[in-house]
């Protein structure tokens, strides 16, 4: 997401705004390739399809159009990009050495698995020295549950928790502080502690909300001094809709399947347990975004900031290198990033299809922004006092937050 340091503050990146344009960020799903077995993910090692990895030609190339044409932020993701270490940390220093000033990574946290292994410490050290000396702002492990046991059962990744809290501290000794990812599943709390199915709103939202504290909880004592929650991208059309998706993640298991009504009080509970725990982890996710997505999944549809995807964010798949506005919107090839001038697309966002948070987070906050500073015409968010009052407490809190740069210890 846009924004993990004061550079967005300088000029060259606050002057599109006032054009009605967001400083840009690629995600580059590097591989497909994953060795964990996610029963809520596509892309799990078990399912049998051809797999894929961009080239290294192929994505410098991509990188050196994203710096000519002013991209912000870069990701790379997978599958499990960490496969291949050596080629992806290259790729993080290139894109470094051509200025981009916000790159992130990410792993399921496999190479912690053997933290009984006499080579573990060094390698540990190894690893964490060699991405201390690029530009990585920020990097992510994915944490799918509260409950370590129920974790290491979903991913298939064994001891991979014990691994992770021993790592926790090198890493921060080379100062990069890893955000502990969840990805939003029926688990959070241990197995069967969100039923599959809501029959009660109260009890569901109940155990919503004692499953997001004790995730919190979770990575806390882990270690950890930052975390973000990615909000699942199927929604009652899923069937239909994850035949066109080209991000795997979007995947139809009924462990992060929701209907509009169980997405308005999952996302209720987590906008309702995220303030207890700001004082004591750096919470990337805003609450100004779980309320809009909170009206929109209520029926109130024009509420929430439509995503920018496919005119300020873009997502490239790993099978073929094409563009997309991100990675649900796959009947929309945009073709090879390199030959796309962003300066010509004058499109207005007005997609809502999915919750792929780190394009709808930075469209409601910098959108709503954009909404102050041009003020063409008196918005239904002008008028709400509640929308305005979270939107200014999320500014001051990234700003208390150093903008969740990895590189701070807080």
């Amino acid at each position: 997401m846009i924004g993990t340091n004061n550079s967005i503050f300088k000029l060259e990146n606050v002057t599109p705004l006032f054009n009605g344009r967001i400083p840009g960020q690629l995600i580059i799903q590097y591989t497909d390739i994953c060795n964990a077995r996610c029963p809520q993910c596509s892309m799990r090692v078990t399912k049998d399809f051809q797999r894929s990895k961009l080239s290294e030609d192929e994505i410098c190339k991509i990188i050196d159009s994203a710096a000519e044409q002013k991209i912000q932020a870069i990701s790379f993701t997978g599958g499990e990009p960490f496969l291949f270490k050596d080629e992806l940390i290259n790729l993080i220093q290139y894109a470094s050495d051509k200025g981009i000033p916000f790159i992130r990574t990410g792993t399921n946290g496999y190479m912690f698995t053997p933290w009984r292994s006499q080579e573990f410490l060094y390698e540990v050290h190894t690893l964490a020295e060699r991405l201390s000396r690029t530009n990585l702002r920020n990097l992510w492990i994915s944490i799918d549950s509260a409950d370590a046991e129920t974790h290491e059962q979903m991913r298939g990744l064994r001891g991979v928790i014990k691994g992770i809290e021993i790592a926790l501290p090198i890493f921060h000794e080379y100062g990069i502080y890893p955000a502990a990812n969840l990805g939003i599943n029926r688990n959070i709390g241990g197995f069967g502690k969100i039923p599959m199915k809501m029959t009660d709103k109260a009890a569901f939202y109940e155990a919503f909300k004692d499953s997001f504290e004790k995730f919190y909880r979770f990575v806390i004592d882990l270690g950890f001094t930052m975390t973000n929650a990615c909000y699942p991208m199927s929604t009652d059309d899923t069937e239909k809709r994850e035949d066109t998706a080209v991000y795997g993640a979007a995947s139809g298991s009924s462990l992060v399947t929701f209907s509009k009504k169980e997405k308005a009080l999952l996302f209720q509970a987590l906008m309702d347990t995220i303030p207890k725990f700001r004082s004591r982890i750096r919470i990337f996710t805003p609450l100004v975004s779980l309320y809009s997505l909170i009206k929109q999944y209520e029926g109130q549809g024009d509420f929430s900031m439509p995503c920018r995807g496919g005119i300020d964010f873009f997502y490239i798949d790993a099978k073929e290198g094409n563009t997309y506005p991100c990675g649900y919107r796959g009947n929309e090839n945009l073709g090879k990033f390199y030959d796309l001038d962003l300066k010509r697309i004058d499109q207005k966002p007005s997609c809502k299809a999915c919750d792929w948070e780190c394009f709808r987070d930075p469209s409601e906050q910098i959108g709503f922004l954009i909404e102050t500073i041009r003020k063409p015409v008196k918005s239904i968010r002008e008028k709400e006092t509640q929308y305005k009052k979270l939107w200014k407490e999320d500014m001051k809190y990234y700003s208390q937050s150093s903008y969740f740069n990895g590189r701070k210890a807080k």
